[in-house]
């Protein structure tokens, strides 16, 4: 059907670093929210952290890369076209909700990209439809739900065992928890995200030949670390702002229950295989500390426009991959 050169493995390997690179600013900027919202750490600072300890948790193989690589679309259906396109979806759906400062999923963009082109090429019988519901679309809806049922519980935990007017007057010994969960859900971002870039390069490489297996090399490995690390280092202030100050009023206090409860789900799903979206499970928990004092300590309008901006992801980011692939077979 098309001629497989050389150049579009190339340009597979640089959008795929790109997504790689939008990931990190997009996705990043909600890691680094809670810890800046409480004042615990300066946005420059907090930055740089979640920059290496992304670049740290990215080094390290989860079985997320083997549900993208082989587990939601037939890799017999795979071609070099449709992974380009499948970058080209979640890189402009990545920088749509970058502009508007809408906290979104870069995973679900990437798994509707691939789906988009899939279907435009073969149909949807392409698509591993069992393995899309229970390790996308199951997981896509719940892990925002237990995020903010266990930032709840794990807030009025804290209430129960210590007293209000104790916990604010150590606002220090919070500060210090604050930074070892900030610090845990940086190292959990890494150990989930990086690896759909990873993934998507090695789809790319095994469509061309250049490998024999769907094992991810190394190079691919410490190259995407490496630009995840650079992109979380560019910032993403607009979506800092949005999950930081838009939900709640954090303390340091809540800041340690949100980001300690999303780093326990990130870190389950990871080993588990369900590529989730650390955005959703982050502002999950924010809203669930939130609600711990009272309901009206959370801007519910607010959370009502994320998660249609959520629910929009998979189909919005799996169009345009789609256009794109349909593009590319004229």
């Amino acid at each position: 059907m098309w001629h497989v050169s050389f150049d579009v493995l190339f340009f597979i390997i640089v959008l795929g670093l790109v997504f790689d690179f939008t990931n990190g600013f997009h996705d990043a900027a909600n890691v680094v929210a809670t810890v800046i919202a409480t004042r615990v750490l300066a946005p420059i600072a907090a930055i740089l952290l979640a920059s290496l300890l992304n670049l740290i948790g990215a080094t390290q193989i989860s079985a997320v890369a083997s549900t993208i690589t082989s587990g939601l679309i037939h890799p017999h259906f795979i071609t070099q076209y449709g992974i380009l396109s499948a970058a080209i979806g979640g890189i402009v759906w990545n920088l749509i909700t970058w502009y508007l400062g809408i906290p979104s999923s870069s995973s679900y963009a990437i798994v509707g990209g691939l789906i988009g082109a899939a279907w435009v090429h073969a149909g949807i019988t392409s698509i591993f439809w069992s393995g899309l519901l229970y390790k996308v679309i199951i997981p896509m809806i719940a892990s925002p739900i237990i995020g903010f049922f266990l930032g709840l519980a794990f807030m009025k935990s804290l209430y129960l065992i210590v007293c209000w007017g104790w916990v604010k007057k150590q606002s220090k010994v919070f500060k210090h928890l604050q930074l070892l969960s900030a610090a845990g859900v940086a190292l959990s971002h890494g150990f989930n995200d990086a690896q759909k870039s990873m993934a998507l390069i090695t789809l790319g490489l095994f469509t061309s030949g250049k490998v024999s297996s769907l094992a991810i090399p190394l190079w691919v490995i410490i190259l995407c670390a490496i630009t995840m690390g650079l992109g979380t280092a560019a910032g993403g202030y607009r979506i800092i702002h949005t999950v930081g100050y838009g939900i709640t009023q954090l303390r340091p206090v809540h800041g340690f229950a949100a980001e300690t409860s999303s780093c326990s789900i990130i870190l389950l799903a990871s080993f588990l295989g369900f590529p989730l979206s650390s955005t959703h499970i982050i502002v999950g928990s924010v809203a669930g500390v939130g609600t711990a004092k009272s309901m009206a300590h959370v801007r519910w309008e607010l959370s009502k426009k994320l998660i249609t901006a959520w629910l929009l992801t998979l189909p919005g980011a799996a169009c345009v991959s789609a256009l794109t692939f349909y593009f590319f077979a004229l």
